[in-house]
């Protein structure tokens, strides 16, 4: 749930692929809209999710982030903007970067649906379904045919470590009620962060460049063509755990280990553009009432470097461009009691990748392939979802899916560094989802169900050949099947003017997941397969309290547990272990006052999580630069944050981050959150 503005129930459309309530919603759902995202000084997209209860926010390095969503990550998350897939075939396990390519100043706001499945989006979707959504000129808003022009430039100043610039300009022009042009570009500099224990991080400030452009024009007056486009590009993105500029880290018992490489660097650009039409037919009767056709080209573009000095092969390079046709039709009809949510969706990757490893003198050389070469990626799926509605009180949803995936692998090296060429394998499912919601009261609701979730094996997971955790080596394997998730899941809900509140407990069976298992008991470099079930449960609890016209109390409390059954290292024995980089119990409490006229605010909050332990002895060890003995130690920090709008054309924020300059981290991250921070903002508008 939205925390912290305003207590009223938004519409959002990610939980039925049609405009909702979110108090109607049969789900766990949050929205974060653009103030929140400033006045939370969000500087990514992951950081937008620290306050969403049921969520991690592990941070391999400053430039990256990868959301645990009721314990599940990378792949098995879904990111979507402006509901385009984009995840791709060549996701790695465990905690990825790309959802750091979504600039979170370029959104008017983001929802999160956990635990969705994989009825209306397909798979991966079995952690959480995130759909992200872009600004637009808003012109059907504006007077019919007056023509605007408008924009606004946007300044952020962060003083921790060498510091941080971020500058945001959008201009926009059009003619209201028949089209309007957006543009938007973001320019940011991270500076290395520093803490009170580690010092200054030194190589963990990044640049990046983001670029949007969006064209709505209005076809009819119930019908709307929309061209839109993205790029985000960012350079030289360190792993800093892994480097020397990591001296390790000391919390009381609890011991991280330095780094050892030289260097480990990431660069990463993403290009999205689609054109969408999409509409609605008021007649009544009408066979279809709403539509949306969507055609998408993505390109993303990897690339790594690391000098692993003293290693013999020190120097390791890979590179992986990926260019994705995507095609979304969605309808919707009545029917009887209810309406039907139904359509199909298609994506195409094709995929090339380079690699090599030499020495650092360049005297040896071999062929280093991070997946397989020259390779293509199909997902299909056709979906139906209807809810029925038979009274006021009730609400009762049901879905299904049938997906297609094929991999058509082109040139890779198997787990014997034998060569292969041209093979393929596909996977067919059918997956399910049964929700209800009843109203007790206007006030007051009760939600629950059951849902499916399934992903395919991807070409990371089928020929993979990846560095992982402190420096080994993750292979790929063609052997693995798809995965299987099926959660359960109970709530209740109060929605009012001054109060809301969500409680929810979820239960999640996990079949068939793939796992990275160690080759041996004495070599902790892995390989794929399905060799782990399992299941994941928690409670979380979120509310917001406007006590007083001017006064708002709101916070959240979350916990999860999870266990696995999976081999200790291939034809090992099967262990029950804890599942890796579980939610700590975690909880949030903030108190704002806002000005009775609106025009300035201030909020205090305090952020806990406790001591996270659960853990595999063999995991910890293998990752022991990330994730300290003992475990990663709990903390409580504390932010003070303030807002005046000065007049019409110009307002200002400030936060004063971890004001007790706490060292702390956030479980499974590569390195601490920055210490005490102060940033500035301000926002010119004309």
């Amino acid at each position: 749930m939205a925390i912290g503005q305003d207590v009223l129930e938004p519409l959002i459309v990610t939980a039925s692929r049609s405009e909702q309530s979110r108090k109607d919603v049969p789900y766990s759902s949050d929205v974060i809209d653009s103030g929140e995202v400033r006045d939370g000084a969000r500087r990514s997209l992951p950081d937008v999710l620290v306050h969403t209860p049921g969520v991690l926010v592990q941070k391999t390095a400053h430039g990256h982030g990868s959301p645990f969503i009721r314990g599940l990550t990378g792949r098995r998350n879904l990111l979507m903007v402006d509901g385009v897939r984009v995840n791709n075939s060549t996701w790695r396990s465990g905690p990825v970067q790309y959802w750091n390519t979504v600039d979170s100043y370029a959104l008017e706001r983001v929802e999160l649906i956990k635990n969705q499945g994989s009825v209306l989006y397909g798979s991966d979707a079995a952690g959480g379904t995130m759909n992200t959504f872009t600004r637009s000129s808003d012109f059907m808003a504006r007077d019919e045919g007056e023509a605007y022009a408008g924009g606004s430039m946007y300044y952020e100043y962060r003083t921790n470590g060498d510091g941080s610039h971020v500058g945001r300009m959008e201009a926009e022009t059009g003619v209201g009620g028949k089209f309007g042009l957006l543009f938007g570009m973001t320019l940011k500099d991270f500076g290395d962060i520093e803490d009170s224990a580690v010092g200054l991080m030194d190589g963990t400030g990044y640049p990046e460049q983001d670029y949007d452009f969006r064209a709505d024009y209005a076809v009819t007056s119930d019908s709307q063509l929309t061209f839109a486009m993205s790029y985000v590009n960012q350079d030289d993105v360190s792993r800093w755990h892994r480097t020397l500029g990591n001296p390790g880290w000391t919390h009381g018992s609890h011991v991280a280990d330095a780094g050892k490489w030289n260097a480990d660097l990431y660069d990463q650009e993403r290009m999205l553009s689609y054109l969408r039409y999409s509409g609605e037919n008021p007649a009544a009767g009408a066979l279809i009432q709403k539509w949306s056709a969507t055609l998408s080209y993505q390109n993303s573009d990897d690339s790594t470097w690391q000098d692993r000095n003293p290693d013999s092969d020190s120097i390791r390079a890979s590179h992986i461009d990926v260019q994705t046709l995507g095609l979304d039709v969605t309808l919707e009809s009545e029917a009887g009691p209810g309406r039907f949510v139904y359509g199909m969706d298609y994506y195409h990757d094709e995929v090339d990748s380079s690699g090599y490893r030499t020495n650092s003198a360049g005297t040896t050389y071999s062929e280093s392939l991070p997946v397989a070469d020259d390779s293509e990626y199909d997902l299909f799926g056709a979906f139906a979802q209807y809810l029925w509605t038979p009274d006021e009180r009730w609400e009762v949803t049901a879905g299904g899916r049938c997906t297609y995936a094929e991999a058509s692998l082109g040139r890779y090296y198997d787990e014997t560094g034998a060569i292969q060429t041209d093979q393929s394998q596909d996977w067919t499912a059918f997956v399910g989802s049964l929700r209800a919601l009843y109203r007790v009261n206007p006030c007051w609701s009760l939600y629950g169900g059951v849902s499916q979730a399934f992903r395919a094996p991807n070409l990371d997971d089928l020929t993979g050949n990846v560095t992982a955790k402190s420096g080994n080596t993750a292979l790929g394997s063609t052997d693995v099947e798809p995965e299987q998730f099926v959660t359960y899941e109970v709530g209740i809900r109060h929605g009012s003017e001054e109060f809301s509140a969500d409680l929810a407990f979820f239960y999640t069976d996990i079949d068939e997941m793939i796992a990275d298992v160690a080759v041996s008991a004495t070599d902790s470099d892995t390989i794929t397969t399905n060799g782990s079930e399992g299941y994941v449960y928690g409670v979380e609890l979120s509310g917001s309290w406007r006590f007083h016209p001017q006064w708002t109390l709101s916070g959240f409390a979350a916990w999860q547990d999870g266990r696995l059954e999976v081999s200790d290292y291939l034809g090992g024995p099967v262990v029950n272990k804890p599942m890796n980089r579980q939610m700590p119990l975690t909880g949030s409490l903030a108190l704002r006052w806002t000005e009775s006229g609106g025009r300035y605010w201030i909020e205090g909050r305090v952020l806990a999580a406790a001591e996270e332990d659960r853990l595999w002895a063999s995991d910890q060890a293998s990752d022991s630069q990330r994730i300290p003995t003992g475990g990663t130690p709990g903390y409580f920090v504390t932010a003070l944050r303030g807002g005046w709008d000065v007049n019409e054309h110009l307002d200002l924020t400030c936060s004063l981050e971890n004001v007790t300059d706490e060292d702390y981290r956030y479980h499974g991250s590569g390195q601490n959150e920055p210490g005490f921070n102060a940033i500035i903002g301000a926002k010119v508008t004309w």
